[in-house]
This record gives C-alpha cells, structure tokens and sequence, in this order.
C-alpha cells in the first residue's frame, strides 16, 4: 500500500500533536452532494450503490473532491450486517430501512449466526480495497459498524421507531433473548471490523447511535459492555501502525467517563456535550471527536465559521481532538457551508497553535 501523506487525523487519534485539527463528517459522503445524487441515480437504489465496490469508491471519494477533508470514510450502511444474516433489509423512499424477517421469536433468535465477511459481505471489502487504491495515500480510509445494540434496535424492531418499544419490552421481560441478539452481533461485528481492518481501512468507528436512548443502567448492561469487547478483540496494528478505534453514543454525553474506560481511542461527542467539561472529564486519556450541532451547517457561512471556532476554543488546543459534526450531515445542508467549515477549521485551528 503506499504510504500515507496525510496522517493528521491517525495522529490526532492516538492524542499525538498535529499542526493544526483534522476534521471529517459523518455522512460527508452523502444526498446534500449534487454529484453523490447522480450516482445514486445511476446505480438505480441505495443497496445497489452500496453494494458495488466501484459506484461506493465514487462516492467515497467525491466529497475529497470537493473539501480539504483529513479523512475518507467507507460509503456503505450499519445494517448490512444483519442483511448478511438474512433478515432481508429494503430501503422503501420517504421510509427508511425495514427488515423483512425480524427477530420476534425464541426460535429465530436462537438460529441467528455471524456472517463470514469473506462471504455474505465480500463486496463490503472489495469496496473497501478499491478506495485505499483511489486514495493513493491521500488521506486515511475509517471503517466502520453499528454497535451491536443498535444493530439488534433494528434487528427486533424490523425498522427505525420512535420509542424503539418492542426490542425495550425485550430487553426487560425476556433480557437472556436480547443477550443472545448481542452476544452474535459482538462476534459479528468483531469480524466485521477486522476483516476491514485486513482490507486496508486505517481507523475504525463503532456508530452506537440508540445506546443513548436506553436506562442508565441498561447502558451499560446492553450496549456498552458489547461494544467493550468488540473494541478489545479488534487488531490493533496492521501495516506496521496502529489502528485507532472510536466509539460514539449519541445522546452519552452522561456516560463519558464510562466510554473512555472501554479500551477505545477516541470518544465522539454529539453537540449536547460541552467540549471543555469533556476535555476536564477524561483528561488525555483518549481523543474526543465532535461535535458542531449538524443544522448549525443551515446558516450562512460567516455564522458557520464563527461556530466552529466556538468549537475549538472549547476543546483546546492540547493533543487529541478530531472535529466532527455531532451526528451526519442533513440532507438538504448548503455545500458552500460545507466548504465554510472545512476552512475554518483547518485556518483557525492553525492559527490558535501558533499564538
């Protein structure tokens, strides 16, 4: 593989010093590019996109066209994951994904088995091979899973919810189902990650992003301790660097201390955490990630610039932030606030290290 140019933001993961803060976004890759648009519509469906290695290397790579990103994140989705064990995912417009055999009885559950990533989700890592080829060095490639708690929200509930009731009632009347939902989903994810990890991606994250809407207690019980051992049976190293890993809860603010405990490199912040506090929290334990409020990005760009310096003055400018929205771009965000951001970010964050 040829050698990394840009390594700020594996630097900036491992709380290394860097020039200035790398920043990514979550679903950078993604509907508010007029250019992603096009290529959706020529692979014909969102699954279709995803599932060939060449229209997601596209797409992956066409907001690095656009912006002085730190980073490229893999173009797929959480549940393909669970596709791969045959719980039969569609994508309907206007209503998200759906499953069409979701988990409702012991007998199912007690079936369900870990995919082969060599296998059911071979084009996940064939997607994964051609982008650190497009890429070239230009910047590291982060691969990614849905925790296995979000995954199982899914899994039981057949598609996204309000209130996520029926896979809640689970966990509380028939908790030793639920478990058995996460103990395979930890495997699965594990290998998962690894298999991605094999194939070429630099760092990976853990999207736990319905962990936030359990009990205090259940947090721990039901997503936290699964994706603790996700984070230790990852590799660590692969070619001759090590891999950083990050865990984001939206909405576990509450749970920071916790998080940074588990093993991980990096904590992401969704934007209801303050980045002072979070920094004074847990110290230069691990790196923290975040956290611009998404539908800031909906303002002009002047107000976006003075955001996101906002967002710096509170992490500091010691070793270890990674800028990042708090949760993925909205579909209709202005590209020009897109491009506001990046810029600032990278001028200002320069600028604050060298006064």
């Amino acid at each position: 593989m040829t050698p990394l140019r840009n390594d700020t933001l594996l630097r900036a993961l491992l709380c290394e010093p860097t020039d200035y803060t790398p920043i990514w976004l979550m679903r950078q890759a993604g509907r508010y590019l007029p250019e992603y648009n096009a290529t959706r519509a020529r692979a014909g469906s969102f699954l279709a996109l995803a599932k060939s290695p060449a229209l997601a290397t596209e797409v992956t790579l066409q907001p690095l066209e656009r912006f002085a990103l730190d980073a490229a994140i893999l173009f797929s989705d959480i549940l393909t994951v669970p596709d791969a064990m045959g719980l039969g995912l569609s994508f309907t417009a206007g209503e998200g994904p759906r499953f069409e055999r979701p988990l409702r009885d012991e007998a199912a559950i007690r079936a369900l088995a870990a995919p082969d990533p060599g296998a059911e989700l071979r084009y996940v890592l064939d997607a994964v091979r051609e982008i650190r080829r497009a890429l070239d060095g230009r910047v590291p490639l982060i691969g990614f899973s849905g925790s296995p708690y979000t995954l199982a929200c899914y899994m039981v509930e057949g598609s996204g919810s309000a209130d996520w009731r029926t896979v809640k009632t689970m966990l509380y009347a028939r908790p030793d189902l639920l478990r058995r939902i996460l103990e395979v989903n930890t495997r699965a994810v594990t290998d998962y990650l690894n298999a991605q990890i094999e194939a070429g991606a630099q760092a990976v994250m853990i999207f736990d992003t319905w962990g936030g809407s359990l009990g205090h207690r259940a947090y721990e019980q039901f997503s936290l301790a699964y994706m603790r051992e996700v984070v230790a049976g990852l590799t660590k190293v692969n070619e001759g660097r090590r891999i950083p890993s990050i865990i984001f809860t939206k909405g576990g603010g509450q749970w920071l201390e916790a998080i940074a405990s588990s093993g991980c490199d990096a904590v992401g912040l969704d934007w209801t955490t303050d980045a002072g506090q979070a920094r004074r929290r847990v110290g230069d334990r691990v790196a923290l990630q975040g956290n611009l409020d998404p539908l800031a990005l909906f303002a002009p760009p002047d107000s976006v610039r003075e955001e996101a310096r906002r967002v710096l003055e509170g992490f500091g400018t010691a070793p270890g932030h990674v800028f990042n929205l708090g949760h993925g771009i909205a579909q209709q965000t202005p590209v020009e606030s897109v491009a506001a951001l990046v810029d600032e970010v990278l001028t200002y964050s320069k600028r604050m290290r060298q006064s």
